[in-house]
């Protein structure tokens, strides 16, 4: 399930603003991108907290209070695979990731996507639901950066404050967002 979990998130990924900026060729979109899904969420399979709705359409990897990123793998996937041009501007938008997590114990989504053939279908809400669900009874806060403006509008439904924007040279905007729990 892991692989075709990481597979459904490169496909729901493929026409982001940042990761095609990160990776404009295809075949090295579709080479780096796995391994950046595993470095950034691969710690929710350990975790239990990888989420799949209708059969591996969508999914969501949720990071724990206390669970990081794998920063280097990240680091050295970053400095393999991105153009040297955007180098820089892609380390001043992680250390402005960094900047922006909350201080205090929260919950991380670094990444969730629908397959293409099915956004639109409520997986995302779904998806979004569950796990608020334990934020809330854990009563602990929910961390995101969106990547992509249009999906600003489900995560404001779901209870998200924007509360920054990360950019730099010519890289797309980053959204920091930040949900309380109820």
């Amino acid at each position: 399930m892991r692989v075709n979990t990481v597979w459904t998130i490169v496909l729901g990924f493929a026409a982001d603003p940042l990761a095609r900026w990160s990776w404009p060729d295809s075949n090295q979109y579709l080479s780096s991108m796995p391994e950046f899904v595993v470095a950034c969420g691969g710690r929710a399979f350990e975790n239990g907290t990888a989420y799949i709705a209708a059969g591996l359409r969508a999914a969501a990897l949720w990071l724990p209070p206390g669970v990081q990123q794998d920063e280097p793998a990240l680091d050295a996937l970053m400095e393999r695979s991105l153009r040297p041009e955007i180098a820089e501007d892609m380390a001043c938008l992680r250390n402005g990731m960094a900047e922006h997590h909350p201080p205090e114990p929260h919950w991380y989504l670094p990444l969730i996507a629908a397959d293409p053939n099915w956004a639109g279908q409520g997986l995302g809400s779904q998806l979004m639901q569950h796990a608020l669900r334990r934020c809330d009874e854990e009563g602990v806060a929910a961390y995101l950066e969106s990547s992509n403006p249009q999906n600003i509008t489900l995560y404001r439904r779901h209870g998200f404050k924007i509360i920054g924007e990360i950019q730099h040279g010519s890289s797309p905007p980053l959204t920091p967002m930040l949900r309380l729990p109820t």
